[in-house]
């Protein structure tokens, strides 16, 4: 379906030193703006962060200080991009937690006006995980095939985590994944020791997840 446009919609991603918010810088930018009239035009830049790349975010998007210590810095193409999204929304994936917080960061140290009053900001994440139930009846008939009867009764709920989990096993057993304590790519394996590390968040001080590393 064809997107019902009143003005621009730039979807746009970011490359980044990492996840801090605050303190972690634009690395690459990629910004696709959709018209009304179903035109689009995309941009992207690899620009100098001007603070190291740490090795285990290279890893994941595989651009080095190298790469980057001859692009311009933010600030030199802050204006460019500023007027390239003048009177645009914005869409992202993840983009309302993540990229659009790193973006407005980057205008300030720019010391280049970036308002987003007024702009609609579209996340298809949001949308992805409000659609598509994470429940385990959902987890269940998904991996399983099957409908779970008895949902919320204890044997019944656990039983089919019992079931889920050796399905993920079929389903997953030739995947890699990124390890993110080494970067390393790592096969999804049978063994409760790779699980545990798999499953684990580790960016959460608790197990509940209350605090964030």
């Amino acid at each position: 379906m064809e997107l019902n446009l009143s003005r621009p919609l730039a979807f746009f991603d970011l490359e980044t030193t990492g996840i801090n918010v605050t303190k972690d810088r634009i690395v690459e930018i990629s910004i696709l703006k959709a018209e009304p009239n179903g035109k689009t035009e995309t941009k992207t830049l690899r620009i100098n962060p001007t603070i190291p790349i740490p090795p285990v975010v290279t890893a994941i998007h595989g651009i080095t200080d190298d790469d980057v210590k001859d692009c311009p810095t933010f600030k030199e193409v802050a204006p460019m991009l500023a007027h390239f999204l003048l009177n645009c929304d914005l869409a992202g994936y993840n983009s309302n937690k993540f990229d659009i917080p790193l973006l407005i960061e980057e205008f300030l140290r720019a010391d280049t006006d970036f308002d987003i009053n007024g702009r609609r900001l579209v996340d298809v994440q949001n949308i992805f995980h409000k659609m598509e139930s994470r429940t385990l009846s959902a987890a269940y008939k998904f991996y399983c095939h099957k409908e779970l009867i008895g949902a919320h009764g204890a044997q019944a709920d656990t039983l089919a985590t019992y079931e889920i989990l050796k399905a993920q096993l079929d389903r997953y057993q030739n995947v890699e994944y990124t390890d993110s304590k080494g970067g390393n790519s790592c096969p999804i394996v049978n063994d409760i020791k790779a699980l545990h590390e798999f499953s684990y968040n580790s960016k959460n001080a608790d197990l509940a997840g209350t605090y964030c590393l």
